[in-house]
């Protein structure tokens, strides 16, 4: 018989990273909370799986909804029987950290992802997720979230949404 390397823990670990790839941001469903970078530690012991959120703004509305789904969702792997899911704010999540295929992700839905290593006093410079064109214009800088505006392209006549840039 093989020898397993891995202790029941570090399998259970493996197991809830791999089921936290569904869970799907509430707002957004084409995106998991992994790849947004929401998720910043997890970790089992006993039968308890500890979950460390980075919400992406303070009083966002969907952090009771983001709780129950990853509860929901862990309680699947054998052996965890409690789930603790606490949201911290150090570090305080980034746009930065949203995953490049992800970026894609947010496009092709629809959503214009936030620029890269954005810095306060930078330009917001939005680009149209459909056309791609440069020629936008911001219509509200409050969208039907937090976390995201709405824009127009001059180009192709869309209106849009925007992730807004944290740093």
């Amino acid at each position: 018989m093989a020898h397993d390397p891995y202790t029941l823990y570090e399998r259970q670990e493996a197991a809830c990273w791999e089921l936290l790839q569904e869970v799907k941001d509430p707002e957004i469903p084409v995106i998991s909370m992994i790849e947004m970078g929401m998720i910043h530690k997890l970790s089992v012991q006993a039968d308890v799986a500890r979950v460390e959120v980075l919400p992406t703004f303070v009083g966002c509305p969907a952090l009771e909804i983001m709780k129950k789904n990853i509860a929901e969702k862990l309680v699947q792997v054998e052996g965890i029987r409690e789930v603790d899911v606490r949201f911290v704010y150090d570090p305080a999540w980034t746009s930065d950290r949203i995953a490049p295929h992800a970026r894609e992700k947010l496009r092709s839905f629809g959503i214009a992802p936030p620029p890269l290593d954005y810095r306060p006093g930078d330009a917001w410079e939005v680009a149209c997720p459909y056309c791609d064109s440069p020629y936008t214009q911001l219509e509200n800088l409050f969208g039907p979230a937090a976390c995201r505006s709405i824009l127009y392209c001059r180009h192709c006549k869309n209106p849009f949404e925007a992730l807004k840039p944290i740093y």
